[in-house]
C-alpha cells in the first residue's frame, strides 16, 4: 500500500494544504489491509504537532461530532413533545402509560452509556459515529410508522419508545471520542461544547416539532419522526467524509476499575442524578405538565401555535457552561450545593403555582429549576478532576489519578442519566395515587435537600479531607 501524499488520514480524498503538509512527517501511513480513515500516530500533547494541523483534525472531528450528538439528544428527547399530541391522533393511554412512554427512553439511555463509551476504541470513533447516527433511523422511522395508528398497543409503544434510548447513549460515545483527540489543557472546553450542542438537541426537538406537525392542514404527528430522517443521513455522511479514527484511542479497563473502587465515583454518581438526571427528567416531563396542568393556556406565532416547553431546556443547556465557570471561580462543591437550593426553591414555587393555579409563576419556577439543573451539570463535572487529585501527588499516581476520574466521568454520566427516568416516574405516580403532582414535588425537595447535605458533609464541611482542596 502506497504512503499517502495528503496529510489527511487514510481514506481521505482531499488535497495537502501547507499545514497538512507540515503535519505529514507526524501521521503514518495505513495499517495494512485496514480500510477507513485511520490516523496511527496522533500526540495532541506535542505543540509542534499540534499547532501544525493536529488542531485542525481536531476540530473537524469536533463539529461532526457535535451534529451527530445533537441529533441523538432530539431523538431521546421526542417523545417529550409527542405524547402530548397523542391524545388528538386518537390515543386513549392514561396518563401513567403517558408518563412510562416519556421515561423509558432515559432509563434505555443510561443504560446504554457504558456500552458506548466503549464502543469507540473498539471500532473507532468515525466508525462507530457512522452507526450509532444510522441506529437513530430506527426510532425515528418506527415513530412515523405507530402515530399513525391509534389501534396500536401500550405495549408495542413502550417498545418504540425504548427505541429512542440509542439516542441518548450517543453522548457517552460522543464524549468519549473526541477526549481523545485533544491536549488535556483544551480537553475541557472541547467536551463542554460537545455536551452543550447535545444538550441543545432538546431544547430543538421541542421548538421544532409543534410547528413541523401542524404545517398544513390538521395535525401529522408522523413528521415528528420523518423529519429527522434526512438529518440523520446527514450526520452520518458528515462523520464519514470528515471525520477519523485514532489508532491510539484504548479503552482503559484498569482505569475503569479504579473509579469503580473510590468511594466518590459512587457518591458523585449520586449527586449527578440530582443535576443531570433532574434536567433530562424535568425536560422530559415539562410538555406534558405544561398541557395537562394548564390546558387553557397556549401561545401562537404566525397561527401556528408553540409549545413553550423548550425554554426549560434551552436555559438549562445555556447555564451549564456558566455552571463550570462559576465552580472555577468559587469551588464545584459550592456550586453544586446552590444548584440543589435553586431546584428546592423552583420546586416548591412550582407547589405554590399548583395550588392558587398562576401559570406564570409555574413556568418561572420551572425555568428556575432548569437554571440551577444546568448549573449544577457544570459544577458537578468540574468536581471530578479535582476530588481525584486529591492526595494524587505528581508522576505516575497523579496520572493514575486523571485517568480515573475519567472513568468516573463515565460512570456519573450513565448513573446520571437515571433521573431522567425516575422524575416522569415519580410524577406518574404522584397523580396516579394523589390526584395532583404536589407529592412529587415535595419529595423531589427533600431528594435535594439530601444531596446538599452530602455534598457539604463530604466536600465542604470544616475538617472534611476534601474541604481543604477546595473541591
Amino acid at each position: 500500500m502506497a504512503t499517502p501524499t495528503t496529510m489527511t488520514p487514510a481514506g481521505s480524498v482531499a488535497g495537502p494544504t501547507d499545514t497538512e503538509t507540515a503535519l505529514d512527517t507526524t501521521l503514518a501511513p495505513p495499517a495494512h489491509g485496514r480500510r477507513g480513515r485511520w490516523i496511527d500516530q496522533w500526540d495532541p500533547e506535542d505543540t509542534t504537532f499540534w499547532a501544525n494541523g493536529g488542531r485542525r483534525v481536531a476540530q473537524r472531528n469536533l463539529y461532526g461530532s457535535i451534529f451527530a450528538e445533537f441529533l441523538g439528544f432530539a431523538v431521546w428527547a421526542v417523545w417529550s413533545i409527542v405524547v402530548p399530541q397523542l391524545p388528538a391522533a386518537g390515543f386513549a393511554f392514561t396518563v401513567d402509560q403517558m408518563f412510562w412512554l416519556i421515561a423509558v427512553p432515559s432509563l434505555v439511555g443510561a443504560t446504554l452509556r457504558i456500552p458506548y463509551t466503549f464502543a469507540v476504541p473498539l471500532f473507532g470513533g468515525r466508525n462507530w459515529t457512522i452507526v450509532s447516527a444510522l441506529l437513530l433511523l430506527l426510532p425515528t422511522a418506527a415513530i412515523a410508522w405507530a402515530v399513525q395508528r391509534p389501534e396500536t398497543s401500550f405495549g408495542v409503544m413502550l417498545a418504540i419508545a425504548a427505541l429512542a434510548g440509542v439516542g441518548g447513549g450517543n453522548f457517552a460515545s460522543s464524549m468519549a471520542n473526541i477526549s481523545f483527540f485533544y491536549p488535556a489543557k483544551e480537553k475541557g472546553k472541547a467536551l463542554g461544547l460537545n455536551a452543550a450542542g447535545g444538550n441543545m438537541g432538546t431544547a430543538a426537538v421541542q421548538l421544532a416539532v409543534p410547528f413541523v406537525i401542524v404545517a398544513g392542514a390538521g395535525i401529522a404527528l408522523e413528521r415528528a419522526g420523518l423529519m429527522f430522517i434526512p438529518f440523520i443521513l446527514l450526520a452520518a455522511f458528515v462523520a464519514w467524509r470528515f471525520m477519523d479514527n485514532l489508532t491510539s484511542a484504548k479503552a482503559d479497563y484498569r482505569s475503569f476499575a479504579d473509579a469503580t473502587r473510590s468511594r466518590h465515583t459512587w457518591i458523585i454518581s449520586f449527586l449527578y442524578i440530582g443535576t443531570f438526571g433532574s434536567f433530562i427528567g424535568y425536560a422530559g416531563a415539562f410538555p406534558t405538565l405544561l398541557k395537562g396542568q394548564f390546558p387553557e393556556v397556549t401561545f401562537s406565532v404566525a397561527g401556528t401555535v408553540l409549545s413553550i416547553a423548550f425554554l426549560g431546556a434551552l436555559v438549562g443547556s445555556l447555564a451549564r457552561p456558566f455552571g463550570g465557570i462559576l465552580a472555577d471561580r468559587l469551588g464545584g462543591a459550592r456550586v453544586t450545593i446552590a444548584s440543589y437550593l435553586g431546584m428546592a426553591l423552583g420546586a416548591f414555587g412550582a407547589i405554590m403555582a399548583l395550588r392558587e393555579h398562576v401559570f406564570w409563576l409555574f413556568l418561572a419556577s420551572f425555568l428556575l429549576l432548569f437554571t440551577s439543573t444546568g448549573i449544577g451539570n457544570g459544577s458537578t463535572y468540574r468536581m471530578i478532576p479535582a476530588v481525584f487529585a486529591v492526595g494524587a501527588g505528581t508522576g505516575t499516581r497523579l496520572d493514575r489519578a486523571r485517568k480515573a476520574a475519567a472513568g468516573c466521568i463515565g460512570i456519573a454520566g450513565a448513573i446520571g442519566a437515571f433521573g431522567g427516568f425516575l422524575i416522569p416516574r415519580g410524577f406518574a405516580m404522584s397523580t396516579t395515587r394523589t390526584g395532583s403532582l404536589e407529592a412529587a414535588l415535595w419529595v423531589f425537595i427533600g431528594v435535594y435537600a439530601v444531596m446538599s447535605a452530602v455534598t457539604w458533609t463530604v466536600y465542604q464541611r470544616k475538617g472534611a479531607a476534601m474541604t481543604e482542596a477546595r473541591i
